[in-house]
């Protein structure tokens, strides 16, 4: 079955517009994640140097931050995969 060029040519606008919109939210998370590694570093190395119980503590919740983090843009990555694909195929329509 033949799609009109035209839905064709909408789909494409739209995958190209979440493109964008994933793209800045993979920046703005991979510089979270950048900053929140840097916390962690810091957080880490006081509670080995303290072994005191709140800095322990503050390190287990800066870790978890960065493991969330990285899951986040793990996630964002995939969906960027996902969408590229559909366009990719929506362009091999286009082109037959």
């Amino acid at each position: 079955m033949l799609v009109p060029v035209r839905r064709i040519e909408k789909r494409l606008f739209k995958l190209n517009e979440e493109l964008a919109r994933l793209r800045r939210d993979e920046e703005l998370t991979r510089g979270e994640l950048e900053m929140h590694g840097h916390l962690h570093d810091d957080d880490l190395r006081d509670a080995v140097v303290s072994d005191a119980p709140a800095d322990r503590a503050t390190e287990r919740q800066s870790a978890k931050d960065v493991a969330r983090l990285r899951g986040a843009l793990d996630d964002i990555r995939a969906k960027v995969a996902r969408t590229e694909r559909s366009r990719d195929d929506l362009l091999a329509k286009l082109g037959d």
